[in-house]
Formats: C-alpha cells, structure tokens, sequence
C-alpha cells in the first residue's frame, strides 16, 4: 500500500503554481518505468521543504522517521561512521520520497549488493551558455567518440542545461576502471576538438566551451535518476530520448517536464528500457 501525501497543496515551484501532490502524481505515474532504472541504487534525495524558491538540502542518510518497509543500504562514511542511504525498490519507496517534499532524486552509478562495481559510465555534458546548436553537435561527437571504440550509448536530457550520455558497463568493473576511461575518453575528445570541448571544472577556466564531466563515476558520487523532476521553473523531467530527436534539435535539455512526460511515456514508452534488460550488451572499459 502507498504512503499517503502529506500536505498535498503546498506549492513547491511558486511561479508555475505546481504542488506537492502535483509532483507526487507525476511519480505515481512514471513509478512503473523509473523504478527498473533505480532499483537498488542508493538515493541522494534533494528536497524542498518550502518550495523550490527557498533553499533546499541534500540527504542521502535516512536514520529515522521511516516506514519499516523502507530498504536502506549502509556505506562506509569517509569521515567515519556510516551513511542509510534509502532504496527507491518500489512505488511504495517512491512516493515515499516524493512526500518528502523531494523534487529531485540522484542515484549511483552501482547497484546494492554490488555497491563496488558500477554497473554505467556517466559523460555529463555541462555548456557554459546557453549554446543548443553547439551542445547538440557536442553530444553527437560524443556519441560518435563511443561508437568508434564499438561502444553503444544512450542519451538523456539533464533536465537543466545539457545532456547525459550514459554507457552499460561489463560487470564486476571497478570505478577506478570506469573512472579512469571516462576521463581519458574526455581528454581525447577535448584535444580532438579544443574548440569544443574542456575538462576544465571551474567556469572562469572553459573559455565558452562544454564541459565533459567525468566525476559521476566516481566511487559515491551520483548523477540524477531518468525521469526525475528537476528544481527548476516548469518542473522539467531529466528524460530518456533518442539520438535523432537529439540531432534534429527536436529535443533539448528542458524539453520534457511533469506536465508532458505521462503522454510521452503513453507514445513512445521506455526508450531506455534496452539498457536494463538483463541480456543487454555490456561493454568492457
């Protein structure tokens, strides 16, 4: 049975007037997608407890005020200690979170009982400006990158100024391995393409080119979950799509929101259902 929603008509995105309940039932209704993409992935919940126009924080430890029926996952704390982070296994889990006043969830790269092993690699696509012809052809080249070492990727909206391409991994690879291809991969790229691309971090270091973050492959790190809400105006989905919506710039980062997304899912369903198919073809790093 599904929690019930607390405070349903509190307003969590004030300009679009959208609620609590409104970002509840969107979860409701991409539960049966979403949940084969996250399950056992430990969750980094980004919650808004006055609406997205205020501050909102990061939890990742759940110690208390949960349903028994809650899975948790413990990991070592680098300072010490341990970290509960919740499990999104079930709508039930879900909607839990959604009641949370949670607007964004973020996930590992690994799954529970497998937390060393990632079982994706995660180029985050990060522009400097709002350049969507040049993101567009940055995603492509990264795809292009990846096809040429025989590797198939799958492509998403970040929900917020880019794209993520996500690459199946082999099992029992290690994140140092995961970590170290997606790193020398982007380092290639960017000297392929130095008009392009950089793996410079810090802003004031890009000189208006996109960034390729790498660091979502590292060990505890997270990237947000497919078909999450992200805090933004219009409440616009982190969404699944295809490489030609990409190249015909029919899709960009903030096409997909709460309001779109059910009929999207009734049209074209999970376009990322291949990547968590257990036959999937994995790929060796």
């Amino acid at each position: 049975m599904a929690p019930a929603i607390t405070h349903p008509e509190k307003v969590l995105f004030p300009k679009d007037g959208i609620t609590k309940g409104d970002v509840a039932a969107y979860y409701d209704a991409v539960a049966a997608v979403m949940i084969p993409h996250i399950r056992r992935r430990p969750v980094t919940l980004e919650r808004y407890p006055a609406g997205i126009g205020r501050k909102g924080f990061l939890q990742k430890n759940v110690q208390a005020g949960f349903p028994e029926w809650l899975k948790r996952t413990d990991t070592p704390r680098k300072s010490g200690g341990v970290v509960h982070y919740p499990l999104a296994c079930d709508r039930r889990s879900l909607l839990w979170m959604a009641n949370q006043n949670t607007v964004a969830l973020h996930v590992w790269t690994a799954r529970e009982p497998h937390l060393p092993f990632p079982d994706v690699c995660v180029f985050d696509l990060d522009p400097s400006r709002d350049q969507p012809k040049a993101l567009r052809e940055a995603a492509l080249l990264v795809r292009d990158g990846l096809k040429g070492r025989g590797i198939t990727s799958f492509v998403k909206t970040s929900g917020s100024k880019g794209f993520h391409i996500v690459v199946p991994l082999a099992r029992r690879t290690p994140y140092k391995q995961s970590e170290a291809f997606a790193k020398q991969f982007a380092e290639e790229l960017a000297a392929r393409y130095p008009k392009v691309f950089t793996v410079a971090f810090l802003k004031d270091r890009r000189g208006g080119k996109i960034l390729i973050d790498t660091m979502r492959n590292r060990s505890g790190s997270t990237f947000v979950a497919p078909y999450s809400v992200r805090p933004r105006d219009g409440a616009p989905v982190s969404a699944p799509c295809t490489w030609e919506e990409v190249k015909s710039g029919r899709v960009g980062p903030q096409t997909f929101t709460i309001a779109n997304m059910p009929a999207r899912l009734a049209k074209v369903g999970d376009i990322w259902a291949p990547l968590v198919e257990p036959r999937a073809p994995r790929f060796k790093v």
